[in-house]
């Protein structure tokens, strides 16, 4: 970052009013913040107001020209279409924001929620699968999520086909958790319209994206890593090798939660995937029972302090940069980067550089478009 910041006297502000609230959305919302570049202008400037103040010349030092801040009229008509929904904003530090969330690295800074929050002060488990799930499969997940649902845990799963599906009916008497990859307001698959509304009447609907948006392909993956963050552990009903369920596996892997798989038979593909992850040491689950004897001990999940990302990041840089060294920096990290993902602390240990003095660059090269921020901390080259 090359502007004067006051962060060490300033340590940034959760939202407390409206106007804070307000200022989350379009810090998040304005062009080309991600959630690491929103976490990291908060830890530099102490508010969103602030940090919306400043951003159009965090742009321009970042060779952005003409760079506007998101207009307060879309915020307004967000807030609007959330009116109209019946959905609540949750932000990073409120009391009804997913405890176990909250601890990532890479937790949304805001959800938006249509049901019964305090449904996810339960204990949480994940069940997913095949979209073409077998009948068996169904039978299974639904099977699972009902004597789940008996014995006190909330199920949560992302309403798609299949697996999905079965998994929110069997616990919908006792209240299920949808995590959405559009907007909290679109369900999709369509066919789908009713059970999200009676999953909102007994349990939960929540999305990180804002209101109407229709998802699309890049937003499955950060859908799943909300679906194993808020649980503590994900348990995967049916899969092939290469599918989104061993995303949300591989994903509960990184963050520390318990992965759990039903086998199938050798020669049918949807079972590959689950019969892959109990050869590689996933709990095989027979029923419930199973499930809840293999589940981590919830205190230790808990006990540390919540995470908070705003103090955790490091510092800006206490002097600015010359336009040559941060010239300089910028091409050595794009000469390190690809369209593969890269770990940002990997990165780091690459460039032989402090974490202070590359992340200010990183939030000046994904402002000016060159790079991309995924989920799970990885880098890669803007496509």
């Amino acid at each position: 970052m090359t502007e004067e910041t006051n962060s060490s006297t300033h340590p940034p502000l959760l939202p407390t009013t409206e106007d804070d609230r307000f200022a989350w959305l379009r810090l998040l919302r304005s062009r080309r913040v991600g959630i690491s570049t929103f976490y990291r202008l908060l830890a530099e400037h102490g508010t969103a107001q602030k940090a919306l103040a400043a951003l159009p010349e965090v742009a321009r030092a970042a060779g952005v020209r003409d760079y506007e801040i998101c207009p307060a009229g879309v915020i307004d008509a967000e807030i609007k279409a959330a009116k109209a929904a019946r959905a609540r904003l949750l932000c990073l530090g409120d009391p009804d924001y997913p405890a176990l969330l909250a601890q990532l690295p890479d937790a949304p800074p805001m959800l938006w929620s249509v049901g019964n929050t305090a449904i996810l002060s339960r204990p949480v488990i994940a069940l997913v699968g095949a979209r073409n799930a077998s009948s068996l499969g169904t039978r299974m997940a639904r099977a699972l999520a009902h004597e789940l649902g008996e014995r006190g845990y909330c199920v949560v799963s992302g309403l798609a086909r299949g697996v999905d599906t079965a998994a929110h009916i069997g616990a919908i008497g006792t209240g299920t958790v949808a995590v959405m990859a559009g907007g909290v307001d679109v369900v999709y698959p369509a066919e789908n319209e009713a059970l999200a509304q009676d999953i909102a009447a007994t349990g939960l609907l929540i999305s990180e994206q804002p209101m109407g948006t229709t998802p699309q392909a890049r937003h499955f993956p950060c859908r799943n890593r909300i679906i194993s963050g808020v649980a503590q552990a994900v348990v995967v009903v049916e899969a092939a090798v290469k599918s989104g369920s061993l995303i949300t596996a591989r994903d509960a892997l990184d963050q520390g939660r318990e992965v759990l798989a039903v086998p199938g038979h050798p020669f049918d593909a949807r079972a590959s995937g689950c019969n892959l992850l109990i050869r590689d040491g996933a709990t095989l689950v027979r029923n419930a029972d199973d499930i809840i004897a293999a589940l981590p001990d919830m205190t230790e999940l808990v006990a540390s302090p919540r995470r908070d990302l705003l103090s955790d990041l490091p510092p800006p840089p206490p002097e600015r940069r010359s336009l040559a060294e941060t010239a300089k920096l910028h091409d050595q990290i794009l000469s390190r980067l690809g369209p593969s993902p890269v770990a940002e602390d990997q990165l780091i240990r690459d460039l032989e550089e402090t974490a202070g003095n590359v992340g200010p660059a990183l939030v000046d090269l994904e402002l000016d478009g060159k790079i991309r921020r995924q989920s799970g901390g990885l880098l890669s080259l803007e496509t």
